[in-house]
This record gives structure tokens, sequence and C-alpha cells, in this order.
């Protein structure tokens, strides 16, 4: 009779027999990750050393690391080496933080198949719209980011038109979907870096404001006015990255809050450094001169051309147009607004300043 006692200690020693080589391997395997692991922090974690006019959003850009995604990471990483207001300090060194390299897809939606004649589909337009048919090759090669102005939690500029509400975001939207639509069906490739999948193309005076809009591919926009900026710049660059080499131009769509009695034609900003900007900036206003002479020779326009630092102009790698379309506090200028033929027009207009821009300016 084998006594219980004996029998668990003779089924142990078994057991151990039979599993010594799968426990060694286990502890081997516990080892090596425990000896590597720190390894791989570090190399993830790499360092640079900041250069003279450095800031956080530069650095991190230079590197391909998100600013949006990981200005946070950043500053919790470096939080004993950074000046004061989280500024850099040229000559010391900085650790990345991890990120996992990812090639940025194209927007299916509003990339086109570039063949003369073919009818193509794309939701986002509206039902209505969602059908373009692409009649020239004139923008062929043309790569385009249109930016219409805030959204998500910000509405912009806020005005009133017959008893209802005027929202920025949202006729810089419609406009900006009406251009990206028209550019669209003349060969270019178009993303739209501000986008609403249920507002399309809307034919209403009232455009009812939402707060549903995402930045590209599908970020919610946050709250938060400087990280919405680094958000859209961010997704510019990301696919700059990616048609690199291509004839890029961003286009960003505003409309400007002055004074009531300030009536203010369409006027248009470049960055400073950039002569390619402004040359693309006084196409497109001698462009819509041009149209108002034809269409209302007697009404004058008194567009500008001008110089400012914004943040996207000066932050997106590719060229940038950043367009107001009046101002939101007069009547006449919101009138420009809220009648849909008067968007279409203004689409149309732009339109054939950016295919001046894109044949003379390359």
């Amino acid at each position: 009779m084998i006594v219980v006692y004996n029998n668990t200690i003779c089924t142990i020693m078994f057991v151990s027999n039979l599993h010594i080589k799968f426990i060694a391997k286990v502890i081997f395997v516990i080892f090596l990750v425990s000896i590597t692991f720190p390894l791989y922090v570090s190399a993830q974690n790499k360092e640079v050393v900041a250069e003279k006019g450095d800031g956080i959003y530069r650095l991190l850009t230079r590197y391909g690391v998100s600013v949006s995604e990981h200005m946070d990471d950043f500053i919790a990483l470096n939080k004993t080496s950074l000046g004061k207001d989280n500024s850099l300090i040229a000559g010391v060194k900085y650790k990345l933080p991890a990120v996992a390299e990812t090639k940025a897809t194209p927007d299916v939606s509003v990339t086109p198949a570039k063949a003369k004649g073919k009818t193509v589909h794309y939701a986002i337009f509206g039902s209505e719209y969602a059908d373009i048919e692409i009649t020239s090759n004139d923008l062929g090669g043309a790569v385009y980011y249109m930016v219409g102005g805030h959204g998500g939690p910000d509405p912009g500029a806020v005005g009133k038109y017959n008893g209802f509400q005027v929202c920025e975001d949202e006729y810089a939207y419609d406009v900006t979907l009406r251009l990206a639509r028209n550019l669209i069906s003349e060969g270019a490739t178009v993303y739209l870096i501000t986008r609403d999948k249920n507002d399309g193309i809307r034919d209403a005076q009232n455009l009812k404001a939402d707060k549903d809009e995402v930045c590209y591919p599908n970020l919610t926009i946050p709250l938060n006015h400087t990280r919405r900026l680094h958000q859209r710049t961010d997704a510019v660059n990301k696919l700059y990255k990616q048609h690199k080499g291509s004839f890029q131009r961003m286009v960003a769509i505003h409309v400007d809050s002055r004074g009531v009695r300030e009536n203010i034609d369409i006027f248009f900003y470049h960055d400073k450094r950039s002569e390619t900007g402004e040359k693309a900036c006084k196409i497109l206003r001698d462009t819509i001169e041009e149209k108002y002479r034809e269409h209302q020779p007697n009404r004058g326009y008194t567009g500008t051309v001008s110089t400012r630092p914004l943040y996207v102009v000066k932050n997106t790698w590719p060229t940038a147009v950043f367009i107001e379309l009046g101002n939101m506090n007069h009547q006449r200028d919101v009138k420009r607004l809220v009648l849909p033929d008067n968007r279409q027009a203004v689409a149309n207009w732009l339109t054939a300043g950016l295919i001046k821009d894109f044949k003379t300016n390359k």
C-alpha cells in the first residue's frame, strides 16, 4: 500500500521530470526578455539634439513624430530638461516618444481615377453631388489638401441672416466641398482634411450647425485651439511626404470676423517665406477680379494679398493659400455665403485660379 504522502511526493517528482525541459525554456525566455526589454525601450526613445530656434513642434515634425498625438508624451519624457513654458534649449538632448511608423493611406473617397469622361462616385459630397464626371486632365498630377476652417467643437465666427444663425465652419466647408469637387473633375487628387460624412454639398441658405466634423482620416477634433491646429497640420504633412515630388497645395478656407460696417472682398494670405505662395495668391486674386469684371462690371473688387503668421500656413509643408471669403458681421458679405449659387460661383472662380496656378506656378 502506498501512503498518500509518499504518493504525492512521487507524483510531484514525476511531473517535474516530465516538464523540466519546458520549465527551463520558460526561464530562459524570461531571462532574455528581462535583458533585452530595456534595450528595446532605449532604442525606441531615440535621443536628438535641439537646434537653435527649435520648439517642440519643429523638433517633432523634423523626426516624423505627430505633435497632436505625442506632445504630452514628449513633455513627460523630458520634463527635467525643458525650459520655461516647455521651451527647448539649444544643444540639449531630448528623448523622442516611441512611435511605430505607419504609412498614411490615400483617402479613397476623394482620390479619383484620372480618366477623362469617367464618372466617379464619392459619398462625402452628398447624394445629389456624389457622382462626378472627370471632364479634363488639366490638373492631372496636382494634389490638394482642403482645410475648411474650424469645425468639430469650434463653429468659428457666427453671424445672422434673415433670423437664422450663420456659422463659419458650415459655410466654409460647403465652399470647400464645391471647390474640391471641381478640382476632382479636372483630374486632381484631393484630400479633405476637415470632413463631415453627413454634410455633403447643401443647396440651402440655412446650413444648420453640428459638431461632428473630424480631421483626416477620422480623428476627433479637439476642443483646444492649439491642438486643433497641430492635428490638421500633422495630417497635411503626413500626406505631403506620401506625395513628395508632386505639385501640392494646401488650401484653407475661412470667413473673417470684423466690424459690422466693414464690407470686405475675398482676400488671401500666404507665408512670408514663400514666393510660390505669394504668386498663387496673386493669381487667385486676379482671377476673382477678372470674374467680377465679367459678371458684375460696375461692382469693383478690392481683394488683397498679404502675409500673416498663421499656424497652418507657416507649418504645413506644401505651398499654402489661406482664403477669407468675407466678413461674417457684414450683411452683404454674409449674402455671398448664404446663397448657394454664390457659393458655387466662388468655388468655380477659385477653381479657375488654381488651374492657372498649376499651369504657371510649378
